[in-house]
């Protein structure tokens, strides 16, 4: 997040949600504090998430259609794996491999 950014927060069932606005971009809403809603450790909440097949299809669509840097080869690799008991899967995993921005 840098300077320029601005940080507003939605209320929803008791929970507040940071949405980041940066200047020139789309707004990003923070899945942590949606996960928090659900469990004290959002991370194996998003961690859980981002195992299923159907999640990483999306993750992958959506950064096939707004990240031209978006690696597709890297990203075959891991739909292919995407929902085995023993494919598991982090937001920072996920950029590292496939060097998504979503």
């Amino acid at each position: 997040m840098s300077s320029n950014d601005i940080k507003s927060v939605i209320h929803a069932k008791d929970t507040d949600i940071a949405v980041i606005s940066a200047v020139g971009q789309e707004d990003y809403i923070s899945l942590t504090d949606i996960a928090r809603y659900r469990s004290d450790e959002p991370t194996s909440v998003i961690s859980n998430w981002m195992r299923a097949k159907d999640t990483i299809e999306f993750l992958g669509l959506w950064e096939q259609l707004n990240n031209p840097n978006f690696k597709p080869i890297e990203f075959e690799g891991v739909r292919n794996e995407a929902g085995a008991n023993a494919f598991t899967m982090s937001p920072k995993k996920w950029i590292s491999v496939t060097n998504a921005i979503g």
